[in-house]
């Protein structure tokens, strides 16, 4: 089965550990054994994950040495955590192979996202990014770079930026080149490097979030995968989640699954992203599915022991 796996921060960094470089490695060192699991039961996988936590810090951390070395742009920043995290799976997946005889070659593409200049994201900057200003500092920086600045529950304020829909993967050619010789590869880490189309078909990166999971189901469409997997940090989805009448959900079809994106019952900043891509995909060929599930019980979940399984 050809499967394309999105990557939750869970399964990048843990909770109450410090946000180094040898954490970050750590946890990566556990999470590649449940994709070790998938490669050596004949699973053919595709690699893409979160960087949230990570590009923010380069962010701060450039914004902090910027009177003593240019500070780079946010989209050099998320190529830098493509990287980055990039580097870390591949090391860790290679040894992880290696440790169970499996001959496979792993590499980790810097993937560039074409999205729509026009995208109404653009006009109505929603995501949060980088570190808190007080009201005086914020002015100003909107003054002197024209950022969108808003005020962020109450702890200060901060730069936001667009999040467009996912159009198409630059690098795609590529991605279907190394699947085809039996690669492992990881790409669209943090949703890709957004970048806009111009009229003589060159490039330029923008400052935006493309949702990873949206990417995710764009790649896997274009790979004409099996299965779009997006592990995260529960075992199914609930509907009335936290609530008493709590339901996990074993499987939604396509019509439930937007009857409970209308009711509101998923959360704009977790679920509801995954619902979206998880439909999208459902929706986009017969015989596709997504599994939402946990990473600890990701292999559980291929079986139908555990996750969440949206089809049509």
């Amino acid at each position: 089965m050809k499967l394309v796996v999105a990557l939750g921060g869970n399964a990048l960094q843990a909770d109450g550990m410090p946000a180094t470089a040898e954490s970050q490695l750590k946890v990566i060192k556990e999470t590649v054994k449940y994709l070790g699991d998938m490669i050596e039961n004949g699973h053919e996988i595709v690699i893409v994950h979160g960087n949230g936590p990570q590009v923010g810090r380069l962010v701060i951390q450039n914004e902090y040495a910027s009177k003593v070395t240019p500070a780079m742009p946010f989209d050099v920043c998320g190529a830098m955590s493509q990287g980055m995290i990039g580097y870390h799976i591949q090391q860790a997946m290679r040894d992880e192979l290696r440790k169970r005889g499996i001959n496979k070659a792993v590499a980790s593409i810097i993937t560039q996202v074409v999205v729509n200049k026009n995208d109404k994201g653009f006009k109505n900057p929603t995501k949060p990014i980088g570190p808190f200003y007080s009201k005086e500092e914020a002015e100003t920086i909107k003054e002197q770079k024209g950022y969108a600045m808003i005020e962020d529950a109450g702890r200060g304020y901060r730069r936001v930026v667009a999040s467009p829909i996912p159009e198409r993967i630059v690098e795609l050619d590529t991605i279907k080149t190394l699947v085809n010789a039996g690669q492992v590869i990881i790409t669209a880490g943090g949703g890709g490097v957004p970048v806009i189309e111009n009229e003589d078909k060159s490039l330029t990166g923008v400052a935006a979030v493309i949702d990873k999971d949206l990417a995710s189901e764009k790649l896997a469409e274009d790979l004409d995968a099996d299965t779009l997997m997006i592990l995260t940090a529960v075992d199914k989805v609930a509907i009335n989640f936290g609530k008493p009448n709590q339901k996990n959900l074993s499987k939604m079809s396509i019509e439930e699954a937007e009857k409970y994106m209308e009711e509101g019952q998923f959360a704009p900043g977790s679920m509801l992203p995954k619902v979206k891509a998880a439909v999208k995909f459902a929706k986009s060929k017969s015989g596709r599915k997504c599994l939402i599930a946990s990473l600890n019980k990701a292999n559980q979940a291929l079986t139908g022991e555990s996750g969440t399984i949206i089809m049509q």
